[in-house]
């Protein structure tokens, strides 16, 4: 039984399975506009500025097949000197949001689906980056 069952038809062959990794989150904290922009042509984003993030959360997916570790909560440095263009406007596309059904099948083998009364989030099993390596091994397949 499939939640999106269109109908059934003949045996076409066996699927091609091409995963993208996963944009990981490096830094606790909240998300900033200018950190996410700068970012957006690694990966499509889960999250939008202002939301809060914490070390090994799944804020996106990344274009190729590894995962990717950034740090989201960067802010632009602020100087005295002014000079034309560099205050560019920043245009962030809408972020990926999930249902829970869609989060449960979009996960790997080394991600949790984390429910909250008032937030669903992805993350690593292991939060800690040193941890994620140590045991790469474990969910290869």
């Amino acid at each position: 039984i499939n939640h999106r069952l269109r109908g059934y038809d003949t045996f076409k062959g066996e699927f091609n399975e091409v995963n993208n990794g996963a944009i990981v989150s490096s830094e606790p904290g909240k998300a900033t506009a200018y950190a996410i922009d700068r970012l957006q042509d690694r990966g499509k984003f889960f999250v939008s500025a202002n939301d809060a993030i914490y070390d090994g959360q799944v804020i996106g997916e990344h274009t190729r097949q590894n995962d990717l570790t950034v740090n989201v909560t960067k802010t632009k440095k602020l100087s005295n000197m002014r000079s034309s263009g560099n205050d560019d406007k920043v245009k962030l596309a809408p972020p990926i949001l999930f249902t829970l059904e869609e989060a449960l099948e979009y996960i790997q083998n080394d991600e949790y689906v984390e429910v909250t009364p008032k937030s669903l989030r992805l993350r690593k099993i292991y939060l800690n980056e040193n941890d994620r390596k140590r045991n790469a091994k474990e969910f290869a397949s």
